[in-house]
């Protein structure tokens, strides 16, 4: 199962290497710097990972590098071979569902993004790719409360749901009571216990629509969505370090991955929280903005022009 925005559940669509062509964007590079060299980064097909493209590409070309991009590239199905031919050099990645991908869905990834990362390039040493340090930044599974609930309990990481859980009614997508992140681990590592358990969708419009209208005080969100803020909900903090690490990382043809390259991309990872991603993700998917427009402005903010 692979991510496609935010979970190891979602099954890629199938597409082809035309895509890859179709999907061309502009070139950048950064005027006054003397030029290293161009590199082709790439993105899945939704705004989060335009955002992440555009910083990875805006800060390396910032130091020098002639930047092409092909962002909205389409799936894994796409990027993975894309990158393996070299039509793309480096692309955004989430380090569990790249494992889970690369590793035919092998059940390999942990919670512990360092291990999986570790994992994953195992598998892309294979096809002569790296993935280098994973972000802060996750995009993944969560599990979330209105803001009254929270406040009624004092909630803030899932075991405080621990005491309260027979109180409450969750909701998830279908493929929650059997897969080992969400239902049966919320038993297992937490001993949550529900007072009933919904049905509904996988972070779609069925959930919040149970959680605006009070049918259900828990349910599973992805954690970078752009509009928990402006529901009015609360992601649990995961204390027990129960979720698959689906942490944000750079995944860059080996070729390509020179030691300057890799410092440029490791320090946005760095600093990359997922709650610059809610802001961001909000700044173009709410208000509408431009995802190149977006990441400048985060670079400019936090001096990675300077």
């Amino acid at each position: 199962m692979n991510h496609i925005r935010g979970s190891v559940w979602l099954v890629a669509a199938l597409a082809t290497l035309a895509t890859v062509a179709a999907a061309c964007g502009g070139t950048t590079t950064t005027p006054g710097t003397t030029v290293k060299g161009t590199m082709t980064v790439a993105g899945f097909n939704f705004p989060e990972s335009s955002i992440l493209a555009q910083l990875y590409g805006q800060a390396l070309a910032h130091d020098g590098y002639t930047i092409n991009y092909k962002v909205n590239l389409g799936t894994r199905k796409v990027i993975a071979p894309a990158l393996q031919s070299s039509q793309i050099d480096l692309y955004p990645g989430y380090a569990a569902s790249e494992l889970e991908y690369y590793n035919n869905s092998a059940g390999e990834a942990t919670p512990d993004p360092a291990a999986t990362t570790a994992k994953l390039n195992t598998y892309l040493a294979k096809i002569n790719a790296v993935a280098l340090t994973p972000s802060p930044a996750f995009d993944g599974n969560a599990y979330a409360v209105t803001k009254a609930t929270a406040d009624k309990y004092n909630l803030k990481t899932l075991s405080d749901l621990t005491p309260v859980a027979g109180q409450l009614v969750f909701g998830a997508g279908p493929e929650c009571p059997t897969y080992k992140y969400c239902l049966p681990g919320l038993m297992s590592v937490y001993g949550l216990h529900f007072k009933q358990t919904l049905t509904l969708d996988t972070d779609g419009p069925a959930t919040r629509a149970a959680f605006k209208n009070g049918n259900i005080q828990v349910g599973l969100v992805f954690s970078s969505d752009a509009d928990l803020n402006q529901l009015g909900l609360v992601v649990l903090q995961d204390d027990k370090h129960m979720i698959a690490a689906d942490n944000v990382v750079p995944v860059i043809r080996t070729a390509v991955a020179t030691d300057e390259v890799k410092k440029v991309l490791n320090k946005v990872d760095a600093g990359l929280t997922t709650a610059d991603l809610v802001t961001m993700n909000g700044q173009v998917e709410l208000n509408h903005q431009d995802a190149d427009a977006v990441a400048t402005a985060y670079l400019q903010k936090h001096n990675y022009f300077g």
